[in-house]
């Protein structure tokens, strides 16, 4: 009798099971697969996710201050892309490689280059020349070309970062950043309508080319700092950035740009425009891992796409640049697609490993969750195949 007691109940809840699954498993397999289930709107209106929204836009600021320096030294013939990279890693070297020298055991700098020197000069290689490789680009190409070609460090990035640190992507990732791609052709067809499409075009194959490189070194750059930032620590990255950029910087520096350095004619002005850009890459550098440890580097690219249009916005008041709705409508496009990449949070097919600094407790908390019904569903459909057979 007892037994029977025990077994009825059970009996009733697999067949409520079964059925209840019957009915809903197209449309739970179609959610799982977009990583949509469970989630409502109080999940993806949340304040990481909306912190994550503004400091990627503090990125695009950042970025937009380099351009307009960029434009200003342009206009007094000025150019001289590797020095003001050469600064730019020279108050990384000069902060962060200072404190990884002061530290202590494992940490400090000289046994961080016993062990992986040769890592960072390739992270430190790939940062410097596709920075040279974006500003040379423009010798050759049209803008619009590059903008349109530089987005090809996302789907780079995307690969690699499958590849290489095992994250595993939903279907709504993907649509997201169809969506960003979309926003930035609404930008560069306003840059069309606005006249801004100009440029040398003495090699356009060369040009593309260089910039498809810059991409593809951006990525290899991108996914080093992602891994070191959320595996090691922020300043071990920024020192050995510091270290390697400085040290290649000025290599080609000297090689490539003696001539150029020797003609500028320094003024007040002059010496300004270098200190802004300086200190705008200082502190996109520096910013930039914090961004990326709370989220990827996919999605702070995919943040930086706002970048050009804030330099427009800028450019309209500075330079007479001709406004178009259609930036505005490229703004909320790319908006838009973050929000929707960053609202389903990616997973690691690896089990994560503990970080010398402290991890954001929300980001991990809801990829448990994911993770946890992830597991819940497959159990609950192994469950209902072997009651019906």
């Amino acid at each position: 009798m007892t037994e029977q007691v025990r077994l009825r109940p059970h009996k009733v809840y697999q067949s409520e099971t079964m059925e209840g699954l019957e009915e809903d498993r197209p449309c739970a397999k179609w959610r799982l697969a977009c990583g949509l289930h469970s989630y409502n709107l109080r999940d993806v209106c949340t304040w990481s996710l909306l912190k994550t929204i503004l400091m990627g836009q503090v990125l695009s600021l950042l970025i937009c201050g380099t351009a307009v320096s960029c434009q200003y030294l342009a206009d007094a013939k000025v150019e001289t892309p590797m020095l003001q990279s050469f600064l730019n890693y020279a108050l990384l070297l000069l902060v962060y490689t200072t404190i990884l020298c002061f530290r202590k055991d494992e940490r400090n700098i000289i046994e961080i280059l016993k062990t992986k020197w040769w890592k960072y000069l390739v992270m430190g290689l790939a940062d410097v020349e596709a920075n040279y490789a974006v500003v040379k680009a423009y010798q050759f190409t049209t803008l619009t070309s590059i903008q349109l070609l530089d987005c090809f460090v996302i789907p780079v990035l995307m690969l690699l970062s499958w590849f290489l640190l095992k994250t595993r992507y939903r279907l709504v990732h993907f649509v997201a950043v169809g969506v960003c791609l979309l926003g930035v052709g609404a930008m560069v067809g306003a840059d069309i309508l606005a006249g801004r499409d100009q440029g040398s075009r003495s090699d356009v194959v060369l040009g593309d080319g260089l910039v498809l490189l810059s991409a593809v070194l951006y990525a290899v750059s991108n996914v080093c700092q992602e891994y070191t930032v959320k595996n090691l620590s922020r300043v071990e990255f920024l020192g050995m950035m510091g270290l390697f950029g400085t040290v290649i910087s000025g290599i080609q520096l000297v090689v490539l740009e003696s001539k150029a350095v020797a003609a500028i004619q320094w003024d007040l002005h002059i010496s300004m425009l270098f200190a802004l850009y300086a200190l705008c890459m200082y502190a996109l550098y520096s910013f930039m891992p914090v961004v990326v440890k709370m989220t990827s580097a996919t999605a702070v690219n995919l943040s930086m796409l706002t970048a050009d249009l804030f330099s427009l916005f800028c450019g309209i008041f500075l330079f007479h640049y001709m406004f178009s709705t259609l930036y505005i409508v490229s703004f909320v496009i790319i908006t838009v697609g973050f929000i929707m990449f960053n609202a389903v949070p990616t997973y690691s097919a690896l089990p994560e490993s503990s970080s010398s600094e402290n991890e954001d407790p929300a980001a991990d908390a809801t990829s448990s969750r994911l993770l946890s019904l992830d597991g819940e569903y497959q159990r609950t459909e192994t469950v209902t195949d072997v009651a019906a057979m």
